[in-house]
């Protein structure tokens, strides 16, 4: 048996984990924190190719397939939306296809995302999430 975590029990890490902070400016910091934890993408993939469609700023997604499951990298110029890519390949790598184009990722509604979020970098995130699921719907 492996000890692979699903989507929806990542989900529920991260909702325990927002639910510990009180503020938003902590939560914030929080994000920032899952930004800060990524690994550098690798210059060659941080071309318009991998740029993400509808973000006000500036993000990359790269993915790949091995041994079945998704895999994703990614950055940002900003500093928050550096986050919410941290936080978006923190529920989805290493997933198989399938689960991923069908997770519907009822954790941004949760945790407060959605009504925290500036309108701009909603469309971001949401335009991230479209990525990632069409990623994974071509890989898988």
């Amino acid at each position: 048996m492996t000890n692979h975590k699903t989507i929806k029990n990542i989900e529920q890490e991260l909702i325990d984990d927002f639910s510990l902070f009180e503020t938003w400016e902590e939560k914030y910091e929080y994000l920032i924190d899952l930004g800060k934890k990524l690994a550098p993408l690798d210059p060659a993939f941080k071309t318009e190719d991998y740029k993400i469609k509808g973000c006000q700023s500036s993000v990359w997604i790269h993915s790949h397939e091995k041994d079945g499951l998704v895999h994703f990298a990614g950055d940002s110029d900003a500093i928050i939306v550096r986050g919410l890519v941290g936080l978006m390949i923190t529920v989805l790598n290493a997933q198989p296809a399938k689960e991923i184009v069908n997770a519907p990722l009822d954790f941004i509604d949760t945790i407060g995302l959605s009504s925290h979020l500036a309108q701009t970098r909603s469309n971001g995130l949401r335009a991230m999430i479209k990525q990632m699921k069409m990623d994974a719907g071509v890989l898988g």
